[in-house]
């Protein structure tokens, strides 16, 4: 195998698409701080608020909750636009509408780059990923297209006035790594602090300190990588 690449740092902006708050904190959040930090520009797109992650909470109480903690856990790391597409909460199907919806919000920011998470199958061997991400993903990855495709979905152009946006790359945060991204510190103190803010949520998932689930799980994603790499006519990095 190839040995793993550096991340590109020749862009200026990136829309990290997700399907739940708190995905970005255990997947990217030491990178994005890092990005920001540096003046990069990152924002912010989650198909679903949530609603069905809080055991013993009504979904129409843990979605203003979730949405409360995702809102300041994007303060901790530097990132000011965050939006809903308020899909229902494990039950995301990559429909032609979800890839309309993707594709409409990567024209409307233009960003240089997308950031997402992994879907595939498993998080290694007897960890099954969840359904919403498996749908999410793909779905995430044919609305690059799509944005780039004057053809598919020209009503975005025709009607929104959202003209043609290609995208540069699609970074997946991986358990398979084929590229890295050196954080300082600082990076990594503000990813303990953005997923310690979380705080329902993360409670609901055990009796530990939430401090300390926080930290044991970034210290979990800022760990080793391994190589593959694929081209699917855009560069396709995992990190």
């Amino acid at each position: 195998m190839n040995a793993p690449q550096a991340m590109p740092e020749n862009w200026q902006r990136a829309l990290l698409i997700m399907a739940h708050p708190d995905d970005p904190e255990y997947g990217t959040a030491a990178a994005v701080a890092q990005w920001t930090g540096a003046g990069k520009d990152i924002s912010y797109l989650l198909a679903t608020r949530g609603e069905a992650g809080i055991a013993g909470m009504s979904p129409a109480e843990a979605a203003m909750v979730r949405l409360d903690e995702q809102r300041r856990a994007c303060e901790q790391v530097g990132v000011e636009n965050l939006t809903f597409l308020d899909y229902p909460d494990g039950r995301i199907e990559n429909t032609l509408k979800l890839r309309r919806d993707i594709a409409r919000a990567i024209r409307r920011h233009r960003p240089d780059g997308i950031i997402t998470l992994n879907f595939g199958e498993t998080w290694g061997p007897g960890r099954w990923n969840s359904s919403d991400h498996r749908q999410l993903g793909r779905a995430v990855l044919d609305a690059v297209a799509d944005a780039a495709n004057e053809w598919i979905f020209p009503e975005l152009a025709e009607a929104e006035g959202l003209i043609l946006h290609p995208v540069q790359w699609v970074a997946v945060a991986s358990p398979r790594p084929t590229h890295w991204l050196e954080v300082d510190a600082d990076s990594v103190e503000r990813a303990v602090a953005s997923l310690a803010e979380h705080r329902q949520y993360l409670c609901a998932l055990s009796n530990e300190p939430v401090e300390v689930q926080a930290r044991q799980q970034i210290d979990i994603m800022t760990g080793g990588a391994e190589s593959a790499k694929r081209r699917v006519g855009f560069e396709l990095y995992s990190f």
